[in-house]
């Protein structure tokens, strides 16, 4: 998977400014800071749900056990 360095940065940073416009170029910068911010929230809560079912998943398959040992 090809990385990204900071001569690359560098070059979208300039090619953005020149495109968009000094003035337009911070709140582009809020908007995708915000975009960045979502997404994270978002495969955070994903990787949280995740978890939480593992967990219940884990405590179901202990009960179980517990059961069957109760019924022998």
């Amino acid at each position: 998977m090809p990385t990204i360095g900071w001569f690359e940065i560098l070059i979208v940073v300039a090619i953005a400014i020149v495109v968009l416009g000094p003035k337009d170029f911070p709140v582009m910068l809020k908007k995708a800071g915000s975009w960045i911010g979502t997404a994270k929230r978002y495969v955070s809560n994903i990787q949280n749900e995740v978890s939480n079912l593992e967990i219940d998943d884990e405590k179901i398959n202990d009960e179980v056990k517990k059961e069957s040992k109760k019924d022998e």
